[in-house]
């Protein structure tokens, strides 16, 4: 039996949902004869409760990074994660991360390393739904023309409460008391999150050095409840759409918010979840739908992550 050791960096939901589904799926790493053994956790504050097996070593100092051979970052942010997973990096191990801010705002430093296979992210856009994957992978043998997508559960919560007859005030106000957004939610309603995610795609089927700088945004945060209420009458339903596609010979990125019919792919199959329409020549019209955000459902394709790595399959590789 082989041991893989292997350090997180942050414990918040995602990163103990990490912790418990590796124990929880340790009979399939045994299978391919890997134990994995956590070398460590980095936390602000190591004598705060949490839900995790026993015996997960928290601390405050990232020394132990040294010794893992493969490193899962979970903390968010960007210059923090960026300092502490240099090491690893530069020395050829892996890194599984979901943090869609630091890929789409790093990608200089970042880039090199992902074209190597070092670099595993398929939790960075959609969470547990596998988009990045197929783009990544089989959808190379056609030839991309257009995608949209609802990338953010914060927007979609406010849009769909606000459907009920809440106010785009009371909806967010209800989103940042559940947790859905932050305060202050700027990331999320100002659309940046959605360019993000955008620009971590982009990357796989239009330009391998797409930037995030390139991408048009536009938030909700203009939305109003007559707005809203127009759309339904019209039969229409308003979302906050991320959209790639080619103007005059060059890629164009954008994020804003858009009245759709309630027939388009995005407001059926995403009624209530994340979803992409992506389009190819050769492959037709794809739709992917499924829950964007949760800790659960964030481990779930960071653990799959790692389960690629242990048995070979390199990490997330784009247009190059």
């Amino acid at each position: 039996m082989r041991t893989v050791t292997v350090g997180l960096l942050g414990c918040g939901t995602v990163g103990q949902d990490v912790l418990n589904l590796i124990e929880r799926r340790s009979g399939i790493f045994a299978n391919l004869g890997v134990k994995i053994e956590v070398a460590g956790v980095l936390v602000r504050d190591a004598e705060k409760a949490r839900s995790i097996p026993a015996g997960i070593p928290l601390t405050t100092d990232p020394s132990f990074l040294q010794e893992c051979g493969v490193v899962i970052e979970a903390m968010g942010g960007i210059e923090r994660p960026l300092a502490l997973l240099r090491p690893s990096l530069r020395s050829g191990r892996a890194v599984i991360t979901a943090n869609k801010a630091l890929l789409a705002e790093c990608w200089e430093e970042l880039r090199d390393y992902a074209l190597d296979g070092k670099l595993y992210y398929e939790a960075s856009v959609m969470a547990g739904t596998p988009v990045i994957g197929p783009m990544s992978t089989v959808l190379r043998a056609s030839t991309f023309t257009r995608l949209q997508a609802v990338l953010n559960g914060t927007c979609l919560y406010i849009l769909t409460q606000m459907e009920g007859g809440k106010s785009y005030e009371a909806a967010l106000a209800e989103a940042q008391a559940l947790g859905y957004a932050e305060d202050p939610p700027t990331l999320d309603v100002g659309g940046f999150d959605t360019a993000h995610k955008l620009t971590v795609l982009a990357r796989f089927c239009a330009d391998g050095n797409f930037k995030y700088s390139s991408v048009e945004v536009q938030g909700i945060e203009g939305v109003t409840l007559a707005d809203v209420q127009a759309a339904r009458a019209r039969g229409e339903r308003i979302k906050l759409v991320a959209e790639l596609d080619r103007v005059n010979g060059e890629w164009r990125g954008r994020v804003s918010p858009q009245s759709l019919p309630d027939t388009h792919p995005l407001c059926n199959a995403g009624a209530s979840r994340n979803a992409m329409v992506y389009e190819g020549e050769e492959c037709g019209t794809l739709i992917f739908a499924g829950g964007g955000a949760g800790g659960m459902v964030t481990a779930s394709a960071m653990v799959g992550d790692l389960l690629d790595w242990v048995i070979g399959f390199p990490g997330h590789v784009p247009l190059h």
